[in-house]
């Protein structure tokens, strides 16, 4: 049986590992968005979401899944 003090430094690590991969998967998606950015200057992404065009938004969501994917399989 573990005492109160191991549960807590397990609860911490949890934690610990949570903001990890909270902090990974943000920066990963905001530099995967920039790189996607610097790549199609000619197109303003934003614009044609706002304009429903489903393709951009389905890249885009594509981008953001493979991240996850990514730092879930790092950590």
């Amino acid at each position: 049986m573990l005492s109160i003090g191991d549960t807590f430094i397990l609860y911490l690590r949890a934690i610990g590992w949570a903001l990890a991969v909270s902090i990974g998967f943000s920066l990963g998606t905001a530099i995967a968005v920039w790189i996607f950015s610097l790549i199609s200057r000619d197109i303003d992404e934003w614009a044609e979401i706002r304009n429903k065009n489903y393709g951009v938004a389905a890249i885009f969501v594509a981008m953001i899944v493979m991240i996850g994917l990514l730092v879930k399989g790092v950590s």
